[in-house]
């Protein structure tokens, strides 16, 4: 059979039944492959990075490899931000791309170009991938989609990028003489012995401690133990964090889900994870979001565990916040063992704690009565925390980034089964649309896949609409439009006072979304005010086939509560607790200068304060 073939089938094989491609002549004879194959199939996208960002939604949904196939020269270096994307995310996929005859490659480095979209595609992506290499031999194919898929998936996952040349993928290869890769000698291997030895002294630290909690990461999920990561928190009856990556992990709905952390913290504002004295953190790479920008007072009365399976992240010297015992283990393996000692273990009675987590995280509710009364326009954390309410525990809610993305993580309240994604390490606009789409064909089809994008983001990736139409990917997409680049007027207003260059209405305004998608001829609606939304969103979410909703926010662009700047600790959230009430909240000592925090933008807001007494 061709490479080309074996390429193509080799991956059906492993169970990949859709790819994302745009076709090109360097990589058609990949493309043709499809037409001799009736285990897997292509779906054709618009643009090369919107191919990337589909492959990415659809490995995280489907619990596979996604794949996304792209000609040389730019429809290469069109994948760069999806490759970015899976990388600070851990998301296995595979990256193909077509390269030109190997007889036009060009013999050295310091040789520009020599072929027509000639481009040295591997030595782009290497820092940014687990593994790249331009296949120059056919009889390396099989080893190389093996080690490739391998890497891809062993340890911390992360996308992998083959370079096939056009002359290649239509060599004839016999696949019963093609030579594999060794799996079994190359796999990551934890020392469960010492494993072991670090859960007794977490046990032996929890045995003391009055206010333990758990800080759950993405890497729970990429471990499938987000089950286990459950019955760990009721054995422990303890509270539980989730990271941005994580809200479907500790879902809403869980007894002992603690509220949302970091610099944009929603529920709770904080004070579960800042008041503790003993966390374990499993699967979160503790990134500056969570921790805020003053480091020092990150969890400062807590000793710290972290679990991960990159030891990189475990050098004490390399950690933004040294934590005090790091232990190498997959999430799954660790929770199991944790798990397995304790059974039958004496436990401390935290039960005072844990009840005053769980009321602060009722008190600090970032959607506040008054949301759903405003009139004019729709407040978006009014529709994100009725659209969290509509949604069936089978849904699939895909999100953005900037603005949008943070009203989510505020207001959206996850249930049970829920999936929500996002891709927070890169954080790209136009992402969800496109990951929404992945999405919909790696799930099941029982429920609804929603996308959540802002107006900005949606404009990225707007030609994605015929996609959406020429397969008839039944995505429900919500506009939140704020019609200019909210989280960027935001960071303008406490920054650079208030000068709103490029962020709209000057140097950007969006179009009618409605006549745009009207114009590719899927369904569109526009909702205006607060007292429809709820009755919209039934109705797109009953539609059977895409449809796409533009969400009126006005200009709202008020992310709150926020920790001003980098120097405030994530506990005092502005705007700000009355001081007595900020005190009264404090189990630790508050840090110094908490009776008089900064302001935002040299008074341009003026003082705020907020209160829920």
């Amino acid at each position: 059979m061709q490479l080309a073939d074996f390429v193509i089938q080799y991956l059906a094989g492993r169970g990949i039944d859709k790819m994302f491609v745009v076709s090109g002549a360097a990589n058609a004879y990949l493309i043709d492959a499809f037409t001799r194959t009736d285990k897997t199939g292509y779906v054709a996208m618009a643009h090369e990075q919107a191919a990337g960002f589909a492959a990415e939604g659809y490995a995280k949904i489907k619990g596979v490899p996604g794949v996304a196939i792209a000609t040389s020269g730019p429809g290469g270096m069109n994948l760069v931000t999806p490759i970015g994307n899976c990388y600070y995310d851990s998301v296995p996929a595979l990256f193909i791309t077509g390269q030109i005859n190997s007889e036009f490659l060009r013999s050295d480095p310091s040789i520009r170009q020599v072929g027509f979209q000639e481009t040295d595609i591997v030595s782009i992506v290497s820092p940014i991938a687990k593994y790249a290499k331009l296949v120059t031999k056919a009889e390396d194919i099989k080893y190389e989609l093996e080690k490739a898929l391998f890497l891809a998936t062993d340890g911390r996952p992360g996308p992998v990028l083959l370079d096939i040349p056009q002359n290649l993928q239509k060599v004839q290869v016999d696949p019963e003489k093609l030579v594999g890769f060794d799996i079994e000698a190359s796999r990551t291997a934890y020392d469960v012995a010492v494993i072991d030895k670090r859960i007794d002294g977490f046990l032996e630290d929890l045995r003391k401690a009055k206010r333990p909690a758990i800080l759950a990461g993405g890497g729970v999920g990429i471990a499938h133990a987000e089950a286990l990561l459950q019955r760990v928190g009721r054995i422990l009856k303890i509270p539980v964090f989730p990271t941005w990556n994580a809200l479907d992990i500790v879902p809403s709905d869980y007894e002992y889900y603690g509220g949302r952390v970091g610099t944009y913290g929603g529920r709770g504002r904080n004070f579960g994870l800042q008041n503790s004295d003993l966390l374990l953190a499993v699967g979160s790479r503790i990134s500056g979001r969570i921790t805020g920008g003053n480091l020092k007072t990150f969890a400062r009365a807590a000793k710290k565990y972290v679990v991960d399976v990159d030891p990189a992240l475990l050098q004490k010297k390399l950690q933004q916040v040294p934590f005090d015992v790091s232990i190498l283990c997959d999430a799954k393996l660790f929770l199991e063992r944790l798990e397995k000692k304790l059974a039958g273990a004496a436990l401390p009675d935290v039960s005072a704690w844990t009840k005053q987590v769980l009321e602060w995280k009722e008190k600090y509710d970032p959607v506040r009565p008054e949301f759903f009364k405003q009139q004019g326009y729709v407040n978006p954390y009014a529709f994100m925390r009725i659209l969290s309410q509509e949604m069936k525990e089978q849904d699939i809610l895909i999100a953005d980034c900037g603005g949008n993305i943070v009203t989510s993580n505020h207001a959206f309240e996850t249930k049970n089964g829920q999936r929500y994604l996002t891709n927070n390490g890169n954080s790209p606009m136009g992402f969800s649309f496109c990951g929404a789409m992945g999405a919909w064909f790696g799930s099941d089809k029982k429920g609804n896949v929603v996308c959540i994008i802002g107006d900005g983001g949606f404009t990225m990736n707007i030609q994605e609409l015929q996609t959406l139409l020429m397969y008839g990917i039944k995505i429900k997409t919500f506009i939140i439009n704020n019609h200019v680049y909210g989280i960027i007027k935001a960071f303008q207003e406490t920054n650079v006072e208030g000068r709103y260059e490029a962020s709209g209405p000057k140097g950007y305004t969006p179009p009618d979304f409605v006549k745009v998608v009207d114009a590719y001829g899927i369904p569109a609606r526009r909702l205006v005010n607060n007292d429809d939304a709820q009755k919209m969103i039934q109705e797109v979410l009953a539609y059977d086939g895409p449809v796409v909703c533009d969400v009126d926010c006005g200009n709202w662009y008020t992310y709150e509560p926020r920790v001003f700047g980098w120097a405030t600790p994530i506990e005092d959230m502005y705007p700000y607790l009355p001081r007595d009430e900020f005190r009264k909240n404090m189990l630790i000592d508050p840090v110094e200068g908490w009776e008089t925090p900064p302001l935002p933008g040299g008074g341009i807001k003026g003082k705020k304060t907020e209160t829920h007494e």
